[in-house]
């Protein structure tokens, strides 16, 4: 069952826009159960995310009782932000944006209890291509580089800071500018009207920019950044408390649909996300799909572990972003991934 994508216009507003994979299947057997609704709010609209898609398609979702909708709502602000309006019952995003929210005392928290990707998926786009690009090319220029304390940002910093740049305004001295005053969702159109000398972008977004030519991508944030957490589910600790079943069937059908995306083929992967991406030929997305496989972007489990928090905790404390690192156990419950993976071994 394909369902609708609304984009979150607000953090309290949702329109009414249906994007693509607008299906509805209203004809159901008397033998089939009552599906539990869930809506997910992703903080992007991706590839990236190829499991949960496959997972969707493949009907995972409804072989443990739940039918999916997801909301687009372009930041992990504002994913954070229909999860604890109760927009949705889960967010997909970075575990950063749960750690803020816990660092603020809130008392009905974010808990992560899943991990969709272990690298940051994005990629640099430059005006012209670059067949030799180092780092170092970027000296003195000007960046569009996301949100102030989103993963995507700080991440790019770490990769930055770990190739010998300097971060800062005065281009004229070689600093590296990265700009956070332009919105994620459009940085690409921003880039393609003009502004600064490179931008990061997400699939499909990168090949949909070289087709058009407004971009060429030259390397990987993700590859060059190394392992970190850097998608998970979360909901409020009180939705988990509450509906601790829910929570277990929808990690099972997230797992079989990691599985699944271990194995298939890029032409496998690209058809059944395809419902999703319907404005993408099939060939750009076999294209998109080995792209985020030659780097090893997907988690093969939900499990996040302790150790792999530390390490995105890290590239917070390098950004200046983390004062206080939060308990694991408390922003983490392992026990659903580590059920669902015991189940279908």
């Amino acid at each position: 069952m394909f369902k609708k994508f609304i984009t979150l216009t607000s953090s309290l507003a949702l329109s009414a826009l249906c994007l693509t994979g607008c299906t509805n299947n209203t004809t159901k057997t008397p033998q089939e159960k009552k599906l539990d609704k869930v809506t997910i709010a992703e903080v992007t609209h991706s590839v990236f995310y190829a499991p949960q898609y496959a997972a969707i398609t493949k009907g995972f979702f409804e072989d443990e009782g739940i039918d999916i909708d997801i909301i687009n709502t372009q930041g992990a602000d504002k994913t954070m932000a229909a999860l604890i309006s109760g927009e949705a019952q889960i967010g997909l995003m970075g575990p950063e944006a749960s750690i803020y929210v816990y660092n603020q005392g809130s008392k009905d928290y974010a808990v992560n209890f899943a991990q969709l990707t272990k690298r940051d998926g994005s990629f640099l786009m430059a005006r012209e291509e670059m067949p030799n690009f180092k780092y170092e090319d970027l000296k003195g220029k000007e960046i569009l580089g996301g949100r102030k304390g989103g993963v995507p940002l700080m991440t790019f910093e770490y990769v930055l800071k770990k190739n010998g740049l300097k971060i800062g305004e005065n281009t004229a001295k070689g600093e590296t500018n990265l700009r956070t005053d332009v919105q994620f969702g459009v940085m690409a159109g921003a880039f393609a009207g003009g502004e600064a000398d490179f931008t990061t972008v997400f699939e499909p977004t990168g090949t949909q920019m070289e087709k058009e030519g407004s971009g060429h991508i030259v390397a990987s944030i993700g590859k060059d950044s190394g392992e970190i957490p850097y998608t998970a589910y979360s909901t409020t600790k009180s939705y988990m408390d509450n509906n601790a079943d829910l929570i277990q069937r929808f990690t099972n059908a997230l797992y079989k649909g990691q599985q699944w995306v271990k194995t298939a083929s890029n032409e496998e992967i690209a058809k059944a996300m395809h419902p999703f991406f319907e404005d993408i030929e099939m060939d750009d997305l076999v294209k998109v799909v080995d792209r985020y496989k030659s780097i090893d972007a997907w988690s093969t489990d939900p499990l996040l572990k302790e150790e792999s928090l530390n390490a995105l905790m890290n590239v917070m404390k390098e950004a200046n972003e983390l004062d206080k690192e939060p308990p694991y156990s408390d922003i983490v419950n392992t026990e659903f991934a580590n059920t669902a993976i015991s189940n279908n071994k």
